[in-house]
């Protein structure tokens, strides 16, 4: 499934926080409706059947509570998504990714197996760190294999950790550094990669345990003798389809926050949308906020002669790479953990739902029992009383009319953000000011908050609307100039 995945370590980010943010996108022409739930330990499975491939696995019998970002429509299945668990460990799956000749057949991928489907449900209400869930999936995927190739995020307090499979049986993974971020869009993102770390004291690598073996049995290390092993070259693809779809996002994001540590344009650019050594990962040249995160993952090339929406761009490249935010947006999700804060109300969700260019993020705390209605109670049926559907009409009209309607985007945008802002800060301040600060007592606090938060945007998110089809009525072709006096 098309997505695009951001990773900022805690010493990039502007309050401490880990972050790892993912746009979730259908495919093709479809759309896949998402809600914003709890799942409690009595309705997690404990055995589990995939919808897709029919594989069925015993789950322990101790589940956490955890977020998850569903399909509406279970009818292919449950695709969780993005969460947090109790025990403070967030995960996003899937970012899907492509791989080569060389490697799928040495290790085919396994019809029977797991994918995008199921990684979250299986994983993150068993694991109490982010490198917990690392060792997890790695033998889930040891053990059963999977059927696609994909990428997927884990963030504690501490540590955030990449993995990427490989094939249908073997995987590594790198812990993102602390200073910083990484992208990853649809393609093998891993550039440089300790062998000797993964497969040894795993520091700051990971990897399936028989690697190397792979590697050498099937002439997969591109690298010359001497030097760094280049997992991109030796697992990843190479083909055209990455230039305009892949490459471009990476080079976009890390445009936007280096700037000045390379040059992006022109001809004598270091890096190009069409580059495939863009790096997974680098130091911002200033710390990375929330609005920067949706941002970046709202994108569409502003400032480019590759925005579709400028009234300028050269009609040669107008249109001609994949933007990140994309009509096919079904969520984009943040989980915020927040080292200044205490241990009840230290976690903060982010999410929006639809097409990113024309949505807000809503930021929700995550140890609760409950989420809002609003944001949960999403079906296949088209309504404004859903997030996500109201979302999605907004979008459809607005896109028609972009110069007209940008300034309610953006002011909606606005206002959500810095009312959600607020109302959080109110309520860190107090439960901060209790005397006696228990779990049960926060659970509640958070729960009310969230349900704060949701009234503001929907009360906003239906004046937006109103505006939005105020514009888009002014404009149909059966418009006539003289009116009935």
């Amino acid at each position: 499934m098309p997505c695009t995945t951001l990773l900022v370590g805690k010493k990039a980010t502007f309050d401490g926080s880990t972050m790892i943010a993912r746009n979730e996108d259908s495919g093709g022409t479809g759309f896949a409706p998402k809600k914003f739930i709890v799942v409690k330990p009595e309705d997690q499975p404990r055995q589990y059947v995939s919808v897709i491939s029919k594989v069925k696995i015993d789950l322990p019998d101790d589940p956490m509570r955890y977020t998850a970002m569903p399909n509406a429509d279970p009818s292919e299945g449950n695709w969780s998504a993005a969460g947090v668990n109790t025990a403070g460990v967030s995960m996003t799956a899937t970012e899907t990714l492509t791989t080569n000749e060389r490697v799928l057949s040495g290790d085919p991928f396994e019809k029977g197996g797991i994918g995008e489907e199921d990684i979250v449900t299986l994983v993150l209400p068993y694991i109490r760190s982010a490198r917990e869930g690392v060792e997890r999936l790695g033998m889930l995927l040891e053990t059963y294999g999977t059927y696609e190739m994909n990428g997927i995020a884990f963030s504690d307090l501490d540590e955030v950790w990449w993995l990427e499979t490989i094939g249908g049986h073997h995987w590594i993974a790198r812990r993102v550094p602390d200073d910083c971020y990484a992208v990853a869009p649809n393609y093998f993102n891993l550039d440089e990669f300790d062998l000797e770390d993964a497969l040894g004291e795993q520091k700051e690598h990971m990897a399936s345990a028989d690697l190397k073996e792979f590697i050498a049995e099937n002439h997969l290390d591109l690298s010359f003798e001497g030097d760094p092993f280049d997992a991109r070259q030796a697992f990843g693809s190479h083909s055209d389809a990455d230039h305009v779809y892949n490459t471009p996002r990476s080079w976009y994001i890390e445009r936007y926050f280096n700037n000045h540590t390379y040059f992006w344009d022109g001809p004598h650019a270091d890096f190009t949308p069409r580059s495939d050594d863009i790096p997974f990962c680098m130091a911002p040249e200033r710390k990375v906020t929330v609005e920067d995160v949706k941002y970046v993952l709202s994108a569409h090339y502003q400032g480019t002669t590759y925005d579709p929406y400028a009234s300028s761009s050269e009609p040669l490249h107008k249109g001609e790479l994949r933007p990140i935010g994309i009509n096919r947006n079904n969520f984009l999700s943040l989980t915020q953990i927040r080292p200044d804060k205490p241990e009840p109300i230290r976690i903060l969700e982010w999410v929006t739902m639809g097409s990113n260019v024309f949505n807000a993020f809503v930021p929700f705390y995550a140890n609760v029992d409950k989420t809002p209605e609003y944001f949960a109670n999403t079906t296949v049926k088209v309504t404004t009383e859903s997030f996500y559907w109201a979302n999605r009409i907004i979008a459809a009209m607005a896109d028609a009319s972009y110069a007209k309607c940008k300034a309610h985007i953006e002011r909606y945008q606005l206002a959500v953000q810095a009312e959600g802002w607020k109302i959080i800060k109110e309520t860190d301040k107090q439960f901060e000011a209790l005397k006696h600060k228990t779990n049960a007592t926060a659970i509640r606090m958070q729960e009310k908050a969230n349900e704060r938060i949701a009234a503001m945007v929907r009360e906003k998110t239906d004046d937006l609307l109103d505006k939005v089809l105020r514009e888009r009525s002014n404009q149909m072709k059966n418009a006539y100039a003289r009116a009935d006096a």
